[in-house]
């Protein structure tokens, strides 16, 4: 047989089996998947302590009319070493800001079924500051980051909010880039809109610092970004996003991914709604302690990737939009 019907052979084997596959897969995903996320959210869930008074109040429905002009939703898991930094830095910041009384703002510390003493630090601030501006939500198990950051922005009374990670690597002031690139793209907090801090201007440098192999793990990860979910945005995994009250609502309920690449499938959904994005250039520095297992968080975050691309493609996973019925 000549070598060029050899390779066609080949090419027809390799094709018919990954064909096999996917057939398989849609089948399966076809059968065990929803179309829509189950938000489940236990009783103890559904309030917060104040600290003053000694007693819990239940946090507002998430129908209701915004009451503070911006929410911090900030994820939690096993905090209680970097967040002190990072509270410090957002608080001084946000007290500043409110002098202006046009201002007001309320932080939400989600923790994800700490183990540590998180939840007491956050309380701390709690009292410090009142329940009107800081409220611990404490989640009883471990949800993932997305889960955490969902279940706060549905508890949040901002027009705009804003999630934030626990370790203080965005300098909080940059917070003013993200709201005024919001005034450009759009009328108010009643108007979908995202703006994303990025750190891809800082690429080069990170490279420089990082090994060859976590290099080559990073440009892979951010082309299957760019194959399977989102085509507008360079850096996806910031954590330093802010959205309208319209936007967190219409991407929280639908989202379904609660671990690390939440954000992909938040943004790929936002790409769908056709909702207005900016990037926006923020300053940023690496801190010690993630919670991120270098090969293995990069697996799951590659399978969870495909999987969200193949599940809304082949239908399995269907959208929501507040102001439609489905979007498909």
């Amino acid at each position: 047989m000549a070598f060029v019907q050899v390779v066609q052979v080949i090419l027809i084997a390799g094709l018919s089996l990954v064909a096999g596959i996917l057939a398989v897969l849609f089948v399966i995903q076809k059968a065990i998947t929803k179309p829509f996320p189950v938000i489940k959210r236990r009783k103890e869930e559904k309030h917060f302590l104040d600290p003053i008074k000694i007693q819990n109040v239940d946090f507002p429905p998430v129908e209701d009319a915004p009451t503070v002009h911006l929410s911090v939703i900030i994820p939690a898991y096993n905090e209680e070493q970097r967040l002190p930094k990072m509270l410090e830095e957002c608080m001084s910041f946000l007290e500043e800001k409110a002098k202006d009384e046009t201002f007001t703002y309320e932080v939400i510390v989600v923790s994800d079924g700490s183990s540590d003493g998180t939840v007491s630090l956050a309380l701390k601030y709690s009292k410090r500051y009142t329940v009107n501006k800081f409220r611990v939500l404490e989640l009883l198990d471990n949800r993932g980051k997305g889960g955490a950051v969902r279940l706060g922005m549905l508890s949040a009374r901002g027009r705009y909010l804003l999630f934030a990670d626990a370790d203080g690597a965005t300098k909080f002031s940059d917070y003013d880039k993200l709201e005024n690139n919001m005034k450009s793209i759009t009328k108010d907090w009643e108007s979908d809109g995202i703006v994303v801090g990025s750190r891809s201007h800082l690429e080069q440098d990170a490279i420089a610092s990082r090994s060859l192999f976590r290099t080559l793990l990073m440009h892979g990860f951010h082309f299957l970004v760019w194959l399977f979910a989102v085509r507008s945005i360079r850096d996806t995994q910031c954590g330093f996003k802010l959205l309208t009250r319209s936007a967190a609502h219409t991407l929280f309920k639908n989202l379904h991914v609660e671990r690390w690449a939440f954000d992909v499938e938040l943004l790929y959904i936002a790409e769908r709604l056709k909702m207005p994005i900016a990037e926006v250039a923020v300053n940023w520095k690496e801190i010690e302690g993630s919670k991120l297992t270098p090969v293995w968080s990069w697996i799951q975050m590659g399978v969870d990737l495909f999987l969200i691309w193949f599940r809304y493609t082949i239908g399995a996973w269907q959208l929501c939009d507040q102001n439609k019925e489905h979007v498909s």
